[in-house]
């Protein structure tokens, strides 16, 4: 999905790429060329020490972004709210991040339909029919991205369950960005999470690191959703390790760190 709320947004500062780039040296081990268990341990280690550098930055961030003075000229006090609540999505606050999303709707009621984030938000937060509500709203806007659709369906799933969520699911008449219209066949029954996957690693190099992330991340969310907790971890992780999201634009980064938090999520479960 594409940032259609005329808003500023934050541009990741150059500790991202720096933390990425740091991942090009190598500490040899006596795992280092063993099993693929190691290399897995590594991806891990890499994402951690992300997480930490993220978590730094976005909560100096937030505390020199106060919320806007009442008196705030609206339009002011839209992008204030708009950069916190996504500072704090990221830092996996989502009901702070449900409430400021909120109070932009409330200010200019205009950019309610095609507010995304609010939906995604709710989903985080807990509140999946208010989601669904919310990605009914930007179908009206948009009919034909169907990364709208599965978040929708998200939603149903959470609220009622797979199988009312399947019954509920949008149709689509157009084409739409790649790889959406294979991934949206994973929620439709028509294509297993294995030959998305396989379609995606098959495209063309200049749009391979493209589909693979929106692959991974969709079929990463779905097992999750579904409890596969494995197949979850594996398509997160390498959503995550994938560096296309990062350069390609606010929408797409927005998505990293979706993945990145509900893997975080997952593997903050696996230790309790």
């Amino acid at each position: 999905m594409t940032p259609a709320n005329p808003v500023r947004v934050p541009v990741l500062p150059a500790i991202l790429a720096l933390a990425f780039l740091a991942w090009g040296g190598t500490v040899t081990t006596a795992q280092d060329t063993a099993t693929p268990p190691a290399a897995e341990a590594s991806d891990a280690t890499k994402i951690q020490l992300l997480n930490q550098q993220l978590e730094r930055q976005f909560l100096a961030e937030l505390e020199t972004l106060p919320a806007p003075a009442a008196d705030a000229p609206a339009a002011t006090a839209v992008d204030q709210h708009s950069r916190r609540g996504d500072l704090q999505m990221y830092l996996a606050r989502f009901a702070d991040a449900e409430s400021s999303y909120r109070r932009m709707v409330e200010l200019d009621p205009s950019l309610d339909a095609s507010h995304w984030r609010l939906g995604i938000a709710c989903f985080f937060a807990a509140h999946p029919q208010a989601g669904a509500d919310q990605f009914e709203k930007y179908h009206s806007f948009d009919s034909v991205d169907r990364e709208n659709g599965i978040w929708r369906y998200f939603c149903h799933y959470r609220a009622s369950g797979k199988d009312a969520a399947r019954k509920q699911l949008l149709r689509y008449d157009k084409d739409d960005r790649p790889p959406f219209r294979e991934v949206y066949q994973l929620f439709q029954g028509t294509l297993s999470a294995e030959q998305v996957l396989k379609t995606a690693s098959a495209a063309a190099e200049t749009t391979r690191s493209q589909r693979l992330f929106y692959s991974h991340l969709y079929v990463g969310l779905n097992a999750s959703l579904e409890e596969d907790r494995d197949t979850a971890v594996n398509s997160l992780q390498q959503a995550t390790l994938n560096d296309w999201p990062r350069n390609a634009g606010y929408g797409p980064r927005y998505m990293w760190h979706v993945g990145r938090l509900e893997l975080n999520r997952l593997n903050t479960i696996a230790k309790k």
